[in-house]
């Protein structure tokens, strides 16, 4: 089940590296409902940030609406409206959004409290700094509240590493990913009591071309972890939609 490269010819001339993420996630979660206790439930979770935009001339009028004075009776003059000063910064940009290709865990016997994450990296998530720090931030505020997170970057035309990068925003580092660590890799991680201590636990997997994908750890709890094996739902993806 060897991993193929999606964002270069020959594979990406006859299929877009987004039917892949577009499938993949359906296919993880029919993988776990085989391997999930009862109680627990997986869904997927897509929106491709790049491609969601507000009309915001929609929403415009020629005249501006009008200012009104309340109307004060026979109290008095009415007081006049107070005028803010100029902004210190007016700067032309949009409102960050960003892809998510995910899939996510719940436990439905404690009112579907979410457990577990996993994260599949586009190439939107890695193109720029904010970007990257966006994705970085949501799979931090995840750990903290304590759900593990899995991460999975295919793309093979951006070179930073989100793992790396999450692990740093929290303080740590991962010695077996050396000193210039992989463009991709699949890893998991989770922030979990032991005794009177809380430790952060990661397990990382470098990834490349023509080689198998690896198996995760998924937890569902503190003591609970089911096997994430990342091959059989790549392959069966990739058949699916006649990836050769």
């Amino acid at each position: 089940m060897p991993l193929r490269d999606h964002f270069r010819p020959p594979l990406d001339n006859a299929h877009s590296w987004e039917e892949l993420h577009g499938q993949w996630p359906a296919v993880i979660v029919q993988h776990l409902r085989k391997k999930l206790p009862p109680g627990y439930e997986a869904a997927p979770r897509i929106h491709s940030g790049s491609q969601v935009e507000i009309d915001v001339a929609a929403f415009e009028t020629d005249e501006p609406p009008p200012q009104t004075v309340p109307d004060r009776g026979n109290e008095g003059v009415a007081t006049a409206i107070w005028a803010p000063p100029q902004p210190s910064v007016a700067i032309e940009t949009t409102l960050a959004d960003y892809d998510e290709y995910e899939i996510r865990i719940y436990d439905a016997k404690r009112h579907r409290l979410l457990v577990a994450a996993i994260e599949i990296v586009s190439p939107a998530n890695k193109d720029r700094p904010e970007h990257r720090s966006l994705f970085v931030a949501k799979c931090a505020a995840l750990v903290q509240k304590g759900v593990a997170v899995s991460i999975v970057d295919l793309v093979t035309v951006r070179r930073s590493n989100l793992y790396a990068d999450l692990l740093a925003l929290m303080g740590h580092n991962d010695p077996t990913l050396g000193t210039e660590p992989p463009h991709l890799y699949a890893a998991s991680c989770r922030w979990v009591k032991k005794e009177n201590q809380v430790v952060l636990e990661a397990w990382s997997n470098a990834l490349a071309i023509g080689q198998a994908l690896p198996t995760l750890p998924l937890w569902l709890s503190a003591d609970l972890v089911i096997p994430l094996d990342l091959g059989p739902s790549y392959e069966q993806a990739c058949s699916d939609l006649w990836i050769a």
